[in-house]
């Protein structure tokens, strides 16, 4: 799963504190490319429009975190842990003791970073046994509650382009005789969401994207092994799929608090009403969504922290097809997307593992 892939990189460049799950071969430097949103399935069903990418040889059966969506994947990748662990439940996830819940991207000053995530990272760990470790990222995430919750206690290099991630990874990669380099590309998945993901507009990001990580390798060294991977896949929604909670009031019957997104949901209780909430949302939703009570979750988030256990929903509802639970009452923006993801269904978990040498 993609909790392994920053780890493995770790053992792969010589830490032995680290295991290589995924048989990564060895390296003294490392540069790890997600390309948010770029699942394996939407990859290899356009191979043509990204022949770089489409080339390079990929470890198979690797899998995103549940919720797959970002700031769990990419919490997961940058500290080594499933949800359960790290506690980072989904997009929105319920802020223990009160009936708000934390927007994860956006995140919330009244909320320490460090105090809703204390396990200490892998690039954090890597830099402790001597690799040189990097994070290149656009400058408006350097401080962001989700940079500091996986990826803090390294430096950040703030880019703004292609063209300057190019020379900040290269400069990175080459600066001592062990690094590890982790770098975003956040394209597909912002086109995706816009314009969705059977979209023109979204098969020239892809485009752009192949392009861009075949001149990143043909510039990085050739003992630099380069790893790109993703976050998450994505699907459409198309409208006569969308179901409003603001038209079935009885679904909110017991329930205090609706977290998560639209394609996996957190359901928060009255005390001892998950149950009876549980059973109402499975009929009426039937067989487009999987409706699991939190202690049936284990499969999906790892086994829950006593510590994080109230930010994951008392029942959890994973869209299935090209479904989604929206709620215009209290997340409205979420109609406007066209391209969504965060459930259990394989064209959202089953993420690239390539290896570009």
């Amino acid at each position: 799963m993609i909790h392994e892939v920053l780890t493995s990189v770790g053992a792969a460049v010589g830490d032995s504190s680290f295991e290589d799950a995924l048989g990564l071969p060895a390296a003294k430097r490392y540069v790890v490319l997600v390309v948010d949103g770029l699942g394996l399935q939407q990859l290899r069903a356009h191979a043509d429009i990204a022949p770089f990418l489409a080339s390079l040889p990929n470890i198979e059966d690797v899998a995103s975190g549940v919720p797959s969506t970002t700031s769990v994947s990419l919490t997961s990748l940058g500290t080594g842990l499933r949800a359960g662990q790290h506690g980072m439940a989904g997009y929105t996830c319920r802020i223990p003791g009160t009936n708000r819940f934390l927007n994860t991207l956006a995140w919330d000053k009244s909320i320490d970073p460090v105090v809703w995530q204390p396990h200490r990272p892998v690039l954090s760990k890597l830099q402790d046994a001597g690799v040189v470790t990097t994070v290149v990222n656009d400058p408006n995430f350097e401080n962001s509650g989700l940079t500091r919750c996986g990826w803090r206690g390294v430096r950040f290099a703030g880019v703004a382009s292609s063209w300057q991630r190019l020379a900040e990874v290269c400069d990175a990669a080459t600066a001592a005789d062990r690094t590890v380099v982790y770098a975003y590309e956040s394209k597909v998945d912002h086109t995706g969401h816009g314009h969705g993901v059977d979209s023109t507009n979204w098969r020239e990001a892809l485009r752009e994207v192949d392009q861009d990580v075949a001149e990143l390798r043909a510039n990085l060294p050739a003992d630099v092994a380069l790893l790109i991977t993703a976050d998450h896949g994505m699907v459409d929604v198309p409208v006569e799929d969308r179901f409003d909670l603001a038209d079935h009031a009885r679904l909110r019957d017991d329930v205090v608090l609706v977290a998560g997104e639209a394609r996996f949901r957190h359901i928060h209780t009255a005390s001892g009403a998950e149950k009876s909430v549980a059973a109402r949302w499975r009929k009426k939703l039937g067989e487009r969504a999987e409706v699991r009570r939190r202690e049936d979750t284990e499969e999906w988030f790892g086994q829950l922290d006593p510590q994080v256990r109230a930010r994951f929903g008392d029942v959890v509802v994973a869209a299935l097809g090209d479904f989604g639970v929206f709620d215009s009452a209290t997340m409205a923006v979420e109609l406007q997307l066209r391209g969504f993801h965060g459930s259990i269904t394989e064209a959202e978990r089953r993420i690239p593992v390539l290896l570009a040498f």
